[in-house]
């Protein structure tokens, strides 16, 4: 069973919907949403992965607010969902975070698209060491972060020959489904 969970948001690199390699930008809605979620199903940071400083201000501004005692009146709530939020300008130094406190992570990434050997919800639950899950913006993480992962999981699919989640829906969907499962 996995000892630690860890999301991770990547702003880049992504693609767009014209496949070229992108950075993109902070949205407001994910940073609550994905943060709630996370909150929710037990993950112990969720990072937001971008290497523009001018993205890093605007999170930064963000979180200050949840963090002042206004906040802490209006909904405490999400001061608790968004407290466990990092800032990292790219993937390895999330991973860096994590091991720094005495783990040796897996990466696993999230795809809409079905590659080879991809690992099932099933076998994720059964990993033993702390976990780095990566959800792509724009049109996903590209190749290469894939290839680099060590694991790459199944995508989500409904009833339907669709498969085109808000990052939002898919991280909300893919913890509920690998704490769920037995």
């Amino acid at each position: 069973m996995i000892n630690e969970l860890y999301t991770g948001l990547v702003h880049h690199p992504v693609y767009n919907k014209f496949g070229e390699v992108v950075t993109t930008s902070i949205t407001n809605l994910d940073i609550h949403d994905i943060s709630r979620s996370c909150y929710t199903f037990g993950v112990k940071k969720f990072f937001v992965i971008t290497p523009l400083p001018t993205q890093k201000e605007l999170l930064e501004k963000i979180l200050k607010f949840w963090q002042s005692d206004i906040a802490n009146c209006y909904n405490k709530d999400r001061v608790n969902a968004l407290s466990i939020i990092e800032y990292a300008k790219d993937i390895e130094t999330a991973k860096e975070m994590i091991n720094s406190q005495g783990g040796d992570c897996l990466t696993v990434t999230t795809t809409a698209m079905e590659l080879k050997n991809q690992l099932s919800y099933d076998e994720f639950v059964k990993l033993e060491k702390p976990v780095l899950l990566l959800f792509g913006t724009g049109n996903g993480l590209t190749r290469d972060v894939h290839e680099k992962a060590d694991f790459v999981l199944k995508p989500i699919h409904g009833n339907r020959n669709y498969n085109h989640l808000s990052v939002r829906s898919a991280v909300a969907i893919v913890l509920d489904r690998i704490t769920s499962e037995k």
